[in-house]
């Protein structure tokens, strides 16, 4: 049997495309780089979070518990009370950077993001609802119930998605319409929600104020999995996607012209950001931001044209670990919501894009 061939041939200084046989891909040291050093920084910080609390370990003694060793009690606050929220920060911030990525690679807008666009705003309405109307008594509360809270802060994502782009197209999507839209659809969702809030039994709204300061607390292996699972069905789907992204971000003309069809990619593209956005949010609560700024750093890391998915994935895990590892130790023995120090770091940010929009007419 003949083995494969092996080929390379240099695309610039930064690339190199490689080829195994029928099968090829570019090679491109920097993002690799990015990657490994991104890797690194979230195993630290995710080691280092886990011996942080009222019983405090330290970062040899959390592998060592990891690795099998340990008394019960470690086993029981690693495994049971801290690695739940440190797998779901792992989960939740590359959901939120991988949509964040898709959204501004098929919008061709480095402003946009799910949260800035208002899905974020129509999941939570749709969570909030079934938190607040669902135990009503009544029979649209019993289907808002049985609908669940994943299922309806989904439909409240690609409600708010689809609202946003029927205006786009009524209105046309250069500059800084899409993110005036978004921020009018996220208002009219956010009035909604209060609307609801307002409406709520003390407790219910108790439940969903606590839901919607966006927190990793008090969530479980269920929550881990729901996030997981919605995270590997959507690389799955998006893989064989993903190879239209370079091509979309030329430009929808030249993408039609080079045989790709723009409506079909364009849709599945923005369904799975949508649905990663809207499934983490629905666990989570809105985390803001990771979407928009995670994205950014991983083109600016990787000098490349796009965001690109997995160093966005990465980066956007960093970020997450990061804020959650603040919220829990700025204050300590007080814990902030992890919503409130992603929301510190990224209205700065928007801000800057925004400057850099008008100097040098960013997309």
């Amino acid at each position: 049997m003949i083995a494969p061939a092996v080929t390379s041939a240099r695309l610039g200084s930064r690339r190199t495309a490689v080829r195994l046989g029928p099968v090829s891909f570019r090679w491109r040291p920097r993002t690799f780089a990015v990657l490994i050093v991104a890797t690194v920084v979230a195993v630290v910080l995710a080691v280092t979070s886990l011996g942080v609390g009222d019983f405090s370990m330290g970062f040899l003694r959390v592998i060592e518990v990891l690795g099998g060793g340990g008394t019960s009690t470690e086993h029981l606050i690693i495994y049971n009370l801290r690695l739940p929220r440190i797998a779901l920060a792992i989960l939740v911030g590359a959901s939120l950077a991988i949509s964040g990525a898709l959204v501004q690679t098929t919008a061709r807008n480095s402003l946009a993001s799910p949260d800035l666009l208002g899905v974020t705003s129509g999941a939570g309405a749709g969570a909030v609802a079934v938190i607040v109307l669902g135990g009503a008594g009544t029979t649209a509360s019993g289907i808002l119930a049985l609908v669940g809270t994943s299922t309806a802060a989904l439909i409240g994502g690609f409600v708010a998605a689809g609202l946003v782009a029927a205006l786009l197209r009524l209105s046309g999507g250069g500059g800084l319409r899409p993110l005036l839209i978004g921020i009018g659809v996220s208002a009219f969702f956010g009035g909604l929600t209060s609307w609801m809030l307002v409406q709520a039994k003390i407790d219910d709204a108790a439940k969903a104020n606590a839901w919607l300061t966006g927190s990793l607390g008090g969530r479980g292996w269920t929550d881990v999995a729901t996030v997981g699972v919605t995270l590997v069905a959507s690389i799955i789907v998006l893989v064989p996607l993903s190879a239209r992204l370079p091509t979309i971000e030329l430009g929808y003309d030249l993408a039609r012209s080079l045989g790709v069809r723009v409506p079909a990619a364009t849709t599945g593209l923005l369904a799975i950001a949508v649905v990663l956005a809207a499934i983490a949010s629905s666990v989570v609560g809105p985390i803001g931001f990771i979407a928009l700024v995670a994205p950014h750093l991983a083109r600016l890391a990787c000098a490349a044209p796009r965001p690109p998915l997995a160093a966005s994935a990465l980066i956007g895990t960093v970020l997450l670990l990061g804020s959650d590892f603040v919220a829990r130790t700025a204050f300590a023995p007080i814990l902030l919501p992890t919503g409130a120090i992603t929301s510190l770091v990224g209205a700065p940010f928007l801000v800057w894009l925004l400057v850099r929009s008008r100097k040098d007419g960013l997309r």
